[in-house]
């Protein structure tokens, strides 16, 4: 196995592992809603602090419930690594394709030894 593969297999492991030990460990279980995003949790916070306290302003779509908000999430997040995968591919490609290009090209010498006649 590689060294890049081996690299890949355990980001790939701790990637899951943050995925699955909260889970498996119960974190969030003294919660109403144990995944609450950031947002969810802010507003608590705020609400707890400062009793009075109103919005500047209000979203411009409310979802009607949390999992199609979830949805929206993941996609906006599936879009943005599209965007991102399809950008570096794009590089790596041209570079490739230049390092060909480079390659193929006859050496100038080569070019010059030949007779005008031929």
């Amino acid at each position: 196995m590689s060294r890049n593969a081996k690299v890949n297999t355990l980001l790939l492991l701790a990637v899951a592992a943050l995925a699955v030990l909260p889970l498996v460990l119960g974190l969030g279980d003294h919660k109403e809603e144990p995944f609450a995003g950031a947002d969810a949790e802010a507003e608590t916070a705020i609400t707890e602090i400062e009793p009075d306290y109103e919005p500047w302003f209000s979203p411009l779509y409310e979802p009607p419930s949390g999992e199609v908000e979830s949805a929206l999430f993941a996609l906006q997040a599936a879009l943005g690594a599209g965007v991102l995968a399809y950008y570096f591919g794009l590089r790596r490609g041209r570079r490739q394709g230049e390092e060909r290009a480079l390659v193929a090209t006859p050496e100038p010498t080569a070019l010059r030894d030949t007779p005008a006649g031929d």
